[in-house]
C-alpha cells in the first residue's frame, strides 16, 4: 500500500489519512481534523468507534451468522461497515452513496477493498440515491452522513424516512446515527420521526449520553417487524464502553412530546461542543 499523503482538498474540507499508532494495519479518516472513519486493513471485522460497533451489532443479527444480505449505506467515509459486511457476511450486495468523490478516491486509493467485495460507491447525496432506488431492494439501511459534524436536515424527516421504509424489503431493518447532547431534542423528534414509518423502534446509547450528562452518538434502530432487542442488549452489554437498548415503554417516555420532523421545517443536528469529536 502507498504511504498516504498529507492532508488533501475534498468536498467536505480537508482530508487526512493517519496510521493508528495503537493498532498495526489501522488508519483513521479525519475530515477537517475531525475522526469520520477507523479502518483496519489487517481485521477489516473490528469496529474501532463505539457507535459503529453498535451499528456493527445490528448487521450481526439482522439475519443468521454469515448469510449474505443486501445492504444499502449513506454515507460511505472510509467504508468501514461495508468492509465489516463483506467480511462477515461474504457474498452480501452493497450500495454506498457517497456525495464526496474527491473522499472516495482518496480512500480507494490508499485503503483498497478487498477484491472479493461486493461494494459499488455512487457519488450522490444520499437522499438523492434513496429516492432513485427500487422498492423491497435492501435488508439493511444504513444512515450515517455529515456534513461538517452535522448530518444534513433533509436526512431528518417523515419523508426521508418514507423512503428508507419504501425501498427495504418487509422485515428490514433501519439503522442511523444520531448525534445529539443535552437536552437530547434532537435525538426524541428522531424517534418520533421514525415511528411514522415504522411499527419498532429502539435506540442504542451510552448511560451518559441518554441521560444528558454530554454530547454524543446514538444509534437509532427501526423496522416493521420485532427488533432483536434481547440479542442488541447482550451484544452493547459486552463491549468495552457498554451501552443501553432503550424500547417500549422506556422509549416512550424518552420520546415524550416530541413530535415528529417534515421536510417544510427541518434543521441539521445540532452542532457538537467545540473539541467534541476532534483528534
Amino acid at each position: 500500500m502507498r504511504v498516504p499523503p498529507g492532508p488533501v482538498p475534498v468536498a467536505g474540507g480537508t482530508a487526512e489519512l493517519l496510521a493508528d499508532a495503537d493498532r498495526d494495519g489501522s488508519w483513521v479518516l479525519l475530515v477537517d481534523d475531525t475522526p469520520q472513519s477507523h479502518v483496519d486493513l489487517e481485521d477489516p471485522a473490528h469496529l474501532e468507534f463505539e457507535y459503529v460497533r453498535r451499528m456493527g451489532h445490528v448487521l450481526d443479527l439482522a439475519a443468521g451468522p454469515g448469510a449474505p444480505l443486501d445492504v444499502v449505506h449513506l454515507g460511505g467515509g472510509a467504508l468501514t461497515l461495508p468492509r465489516y459486511v463483506a467480511a462477515t457476511r461474504p457474498g452480501s450486495r452493497q450500495r454506498v452513496a457517497e456525495i464526496d468523490q474527491p473522499l472516495t478516491d482518496l480512500v480507494r486509493a490508499h485503503l483498497p477493498l478487498p477484491r472479493n467485495a461486493r461494494v459499488r460507491v455512487r457519488a450522490a447525496d444520499a437522499r438523492a440515491a434513496l429516492e432513485s432506488m427500487h422498492a423491497a431492494t435492501a435488508d439493511v439501511v444504513v444512515t450515517d452522513v455529515f456534513a461538517g459534524a452535522r448530518t444534513p436536515a433533509h436526512l431528518t424527516t417523515v419523508e426521508f424516512a418514507a423512503h428508507v421504509a419504501r425501498v427495504l424489503r418487509p422485515g428490514g431493518i433501519a439503522v442511523a446515527n444520531v448525534a445529539d447532547g443535552p437536552p437530547l431534542r434532537f435525538a426524541r423528534a428522531q424517534v418520533a420521526t421514525l415511528r411514522t414509518a415504522f411499527r419498532h423502534v429502539c435506540l442504542l446509547a451510552e448511560p451518559g449520553i441518554l441521560r444528558g450528562r454530554r454530547f454524543g452518538n446514538l444509534v437509532a434502530v427501526a423496522s416493521d417487524a420485532e427488533l432483536p432487542v434481547a440479542g442488541l442488549s447482550r451484544a452493547c452489554a459486552r463491549d468495552p464502553m457498554p451501552a443501553r437498548v432503550v424500547d417500549g415503554a422506556d422509549l416512550e417516555r424518552f420520546a415524550g412530546n416530541a413530535q415528529p420532523v417534515h421536510d417544510v421545517d427541518a434543521a441539521p443536528s445540532p452542532e457538537p461542543p467545540a473539541g467534541v469529536f476532534s483528534r
